[in-house]
Order: C-alpha cells, then sequence, then structure tokens
C-alpha cells in the first residue's frame, strides 16, 4: 500500500504548480496634507512580480496585467430623486447607502473587460457599479438605479473614475501609475489595493494606505466645526455681521 501511495504522489508531482507569484509594491507619498493653497496631488504607485517566497524559479512567467482600486473614507450617503409636482420640485423618492466610498479611482494596464470575467470584477468590487448593487432594504433595480445616478453625480465632482490603460510596464514585471487626487478630496485613510491578473484570473494582491489629513488653519476650522459646531456658527455669524459692518466702513470712505 505504501508503495502505491508513492507511486500516485509520483504522478502528481509534474502537474503542481512549481512557482507562484508574489507583489511587491509601494506608493510615493504615504501623507497628503491640505492646507489652505492644497491644489491637488500627484502620486505614484509602483511595483514588481516575482517569484513566491520558497520558489526554486528565479523570474515568473506572463503576460501579467494589473488594476489599481484607490478607495477613500467611506460615508453613508443619500441619493433622492427630484419630481416636478404642482410647479415645485419635490424629493419623491430615495435610498441610503452605507459604508460608500467617499472617493473611488480605477488604474488598470488595459481595459477591464479585456482583463478579467465581469463577475469577477464585480466581486472584488473593482468596478464602480459594483457599489451600486451591495444589498439594500431599496432593493436590487432601485439600489442599482439610484446608485448608479450617485456614481454619475460623484464622478463629474472628479471624485470617482476609471482610468483605463492608466498602468505602465516599464518590464514585463515592473509596473506604474499615477494618480492626481483633486483638491475635493475628502480628508481620511485611504486605501489602495493592488491586485495582478493573469489568465483572467488574481494571482496576487495587496493592500496599502496612506492619510489625506488636514493641517494648520483647515485644520482648526474641521476640528471646530465637528467638536463645537454651536460655538462654530455663532463664530461665524459673528464673523459676516463684522465683515459686512468692516465693508460699508470702507464704501462709506
Amino acid at each position: 500500500m505504501k508503495r502505491l501511495w508513492l507511486f500516485i504522489l509520483a504522478l502528481l508531482l509534474p502537474v503542481l504548480p512549481v512557482q507562484a507569484e508574489r507583489l511587491v509594491s509601494g506608493i510615493s507619498n504615504d501623507t497628503i496634507q491640505i492646507t489652505s493653497s492644497f491644489d491637488g496631488e500627484r502620486l505614484t504607485f509602483y511595483g514588481t512580480i516575482a517569484p513566491d517566497a520558497g520558489s526554486t524559479e528565479r523570474v515568473v512567467q506572463g503576460p501579467f496585467d494589473v488594476v489599481v482600486v484607490i478607495l477613500g473614507p467611506t460615508q453613508n450617503r443619500v441619493a433622492r430623486e427630484m419630481t416636478h409636482n404642482f410647479g415645485i420640485w419635490l424629493n419623491t423618492e430615495q435610498v441610503e447607502f452605507k459604508r460608500f466610498p467617499s472617493y473611488f479611482h480605477v488604474l488598470s494596464s488595459k481595459r477591464l473587460i479585456e482583463i478579467a470575467d465581469i463577475n469577477l470584477l464585480n466581486e472584488n468590487y473593482i468596478l464602480p457599479e459594483a457599489h451600486a448593487m451591495a444589498p439594500n432594504p431599496a432593493g436590487f433595480m432601485k439600489t442599482l438605479q439610484f446608485g448608479r445616478e450617485l456614481i454619475r453625480l460623484m464622478s463629474q465632482d472628479g471624485l470617482f473614475g476609471v482610468q483605463e490603460n492608466g498602468v505602465q510596464f516599464m518590464s514585463d514585471t515592473f509596473y506604474s501609475a499615477q494618480l492626481t487626487l483633486p483638491s475635493s478630496a475628502p480628508p481620511g485613510p485611504y486605501i489602495a489595493q493592488t491586485y495582478v491578473f493573469k489568465n483572467g484570473q488574481i494571482i496576487a494582491r495587496k493592500s496599502e494606505g496612506f492619510a489625506v489629513r488636514k493641517i494648520d488653519f483647515e485644520r482648526f476650522l474641521a476640528q471646530s466645526a465637528t467638536q463645537s459646531p454651536l460655538l462654530y456658527g455663532i463664530a461665524c455669524v459673528v464673523l459676516a455681521l463684522f465683515t459686512g459692518w468692516l465693508g460699508g466702513v470702507l464704501f462709506r470712505r
């Protein structure tokens, strides 16, 4: 019996994979500071595909495709539909989305539908529409309709986007991608999820974080608005009254 098992094992060994791939990646900047003059920041994502630890192979065989998904802090968002009733525009229907990304951008080495099956892309939340298909009490079709409209509006503000051919291969295994984070990017923790595809399947992935933070006077205003909203509101009213009075004095002169 022992010899039989050894014979079966010997037959199976040639069909077992002799190597596996791993991803070694990085980001050019792990902290982005928002000041009064902040007009956006360019980030570079780079990496290489290498043999897995313990592999006897020194190189990996492609071709490979790379997709980088950048996710901003999640928020609860409400999408509303306005209708014209008796000469007045009113909100008639709405759908609330829990933990919806405040920022979402995809960079890929070629067209996403050429990289993998659409179901696999949706399962890993690589397509923007995947966030519009998350389970919701409003029902699938209504959630999808309102979710797509929400994504369209956020895309107009530069908060959602897909940049196919945004990842460039410098060699068979080394890639680089650049993304300009807009000035409207919300502060908070961000995650860059990198996927390596081969023959339409994910063979390696890695997640890395970076932060967008307000500093100086902008940070003081943001903290005051959230921690002491009443005092912040009073201060804004006083400042507006003072500015109006000062303007009146200057113009009378």
